[in-house]
C-alpha cells in the first residue's frame, strides 16, 4: 500500500497542450486584386461604350439612302448585342471570381476582329471614320482588348480565379425579423396618406385644379 502511494506521488506529470480554440473564422476575408477589378470594370465600360455607339450611329446607318440589306442589318444587330452582353457578363464574372475563360475568349475575339477590319480597310476602299490614319486607328482599337488580356493574365488575377467565388453570407429578411415594426410602419404610411387625402382635397375647379385629358380646349 505504501508502495502504491509513493508511486502515485512520484508519478511523472504529463503536460497536455491547451485546446486550440476553433471559434476563429476558417478563412480570412478575400480582397479583390486591382488587376481583376480593373479588367472587369474595363469589360463593363466597353459594353457601355458599344451600347452608346450603337444608339448614336446605327440609326443614321440604317436610314441612309444606300443602307445595307435587311439580313445584313439583322446580322449586325445580333452580333453587336451578343458582343455587348458577352463583354459585360465576362467582366462581371471575372470580378466575381466565377471564371476568366469567357473573358479571355472575348478579348482574343476582339483582337482578331480588329485585325480583320484593318485588312479589309486596307484592301478595299472603305471610308475610315475620323481624321486619324488607319494604323493609328488600329492601335487605338487594339488598346482595349490587349489591356484586358494583360490584366486577366496577371498572376494576381489568376490566383483570384483559382480561389473560386467568394462565399455569400446569407442575411435574414428584415421584414421577417422585425415583423411588428414593419406592420406599424406600413400602418403609419397608410394613415398619413389617408389624412392627406381627407384634410387636403384636390380642388375640382379653379387655377389649382389638375389638368384633365378629357377637358376640351
Amino acid at each position: 500500500m505504501a508502495i502504491s502511494v509513493l508511486d502515485t506521488v512520484a508519478a511523472p506529470r504529463v503536460r497536455v497542450p491547451a485546446r486550440v480554440s476553433t471559434d476563429a473564422p476558417a478563412t480570412a476575408a478575400r480582397r479583390l486584386p486591382l488587376t481583376a477589378a480593373t479588367a472587369g470594370v474595363l469589360g463593363v465600360l466597353e459594353a457601355v461604350g458599344l451600347m452608346a455607339l450603337a444608339l448614336t450611329h446605327l440609326d443614321g446607318l440604317f436610314s441612309a439612302a444606300n443602307r445595307p440589306a435587311g439580313w445584313i442589318a439583322a446580322t449586325v444587330l445580333l452580333v453587336l448585342a451578343a458582343w455587348i452582353v458577352l463583354a459585360a457578363g465576362s467582366g462581371a464574372a471575372l470580378i466575381d471570381a466565377a471564371g476568366r475563360t469567357l473573358f479571355l475568349g472575348v478579348g482574343y475575339g476582339e483582337v482578331v476582329l480588329v485585325a480583320v477590319l484593318l485588312v479589309v480597310a486596307t484592301v478595299l476602299p472603305v471610308p475610315v471614320p475620323g481624321s486619324l490614319p488607319l494604323p493609328v486607328l488600329g492601335l487605338v482599337a487594339l488598346a482595349v482588348p490587349v489591356a484586358k488580356l494583360l490584366l486577366a493574365n496577371a498572376p494576381t488575377a489568376q490566383q483570384w480565379i483559382a480561389a473560386g467565388p467568394r462565399a455569400r453570407v446569407r442575411r435574414a429578411d428584415p421584414v421577417t425579423t422585425h415583423r411588428a415594426l414593419a406592420t406599424v410602419t406600413l400602418g403609419l404610411i397608410g394613415l398619413s396618406l389617408t389624412a392627406i387625402a381627407v384634410l387636403a382635397p384636390v380642388p375640382s375647379s379653379g387655377p389649382n385644379a389638375p389638368a384633365s385629358v378629357y377637358s376640351q380646349h
